[in-house]
């Protein structure tokens, strides 16, 4: 897996400040970043957070490339509806010879590794037979219709591709672009760095918390799940291991 941070809102801790100033100030807009040290970017940040005041921190996003994860953590991911997703199309792209992910339980077991491997490579033997029996037979009919030989295997490839990826396993690879804005990252974060998420996604909500607090720390000093802000709130679904979860994330005991 990898995780970039592409883009962010500059100044963001300064900015949701200014519009959680605005609430409470009879400033004008134009002023409201006059004297906004960082002292009062901070305290206003506080007061948002003391006052469960979520509404300003909407105006800061951040936007995410995300390499070498699985369809499966795309059909978790997009539950988060309060997004932007442009994602790698298995419609338009050709998926012949595709990487897939591999579970870390099924890595670590060479009878389950061996058994994973070879459905991973019927999969894509099957897919390819698929796309190429599909694309034969719209060739003949684009042709039929008039169209050249060469365009006709092009649109006849597209079309073979749209029904032949039906084969493809829950672990073939993905690529996506995510946008969020801060108040949706900290629902995000609270759900999936809880230690009761699915491995993946957990990988993946760790390293983007991990990169949001390197340029915006004051929007995030109290991001992720229940259990590093106080009680869980998973009840008798805990892991009880509270302690550990707040090291890993970076908060003291």
């Amino acid at each position: 897996m990898t995780v970039t941070l592409l883009t962010y809102t500059p100044d963001a801790d300064k900015l949701v400040a200014s519009a959680a100033k605005l609430c409470y100030s009879r400033s004008d807009i134009s002023t409201l970043m006059d004297n906004l040290t960082p002292d009062k970017v901070e305290s206003f940040l506080t007061l948002l957070n003391d006052l469960g005041h979520s509404s300003p921190i909407e105006h800061a996003s951040f936007t995410f490339g995300i390499e070498g994860v699985s369809r499966a953590l795309l059909a978790q991911l997009t539950r988060h509806r309060i997004a932007s997703f442009s994602v790698q199309s298995q419609r338009y792209v050709d998926k012949s010879s595709f990487e897939y992910i591999t579970p870390p339980e099924i890595e670590s077991l060479p009878e389950a590794k061996a058994e994973y491997i070879k459905a991973m490579e019927e999969d894509a033997i099957h897919y390819e037979n698929l796309r190429n029996i599909l694309i034969k037979k719209h060739t003949e009919t684009f042709m039929s219709e008039g169209i050249d030989e060469k365009e006709a295997k092009k649109l006849a490839e597209k079309k073979a591709n749209e029904d032949a990826r039906f084969v493809l396993p829950n672990s073939c690879d993905t690529k996506i672009i995510m946008t969020m804005n801060v108040r949706s990252l900290h629902n995000f974060f609270s759900l999936r760095c809880c230690r009761r998420a699915q491995w993946e996604i957990r990988e993946l909500a760790v390293e983007m918390l991990r990169l949001v607090r390197g340029v915006a720390p004051l929007l995030f000093a109290k991001a992720g799940p229940g259990c590093v802000r106080g009680k869980c709130q998973e009840g008798s679904y805990s892991c009880k291991k509270a302690d550990e979860v707040r090291k890993e994330l970076g908060f003291a005991k």
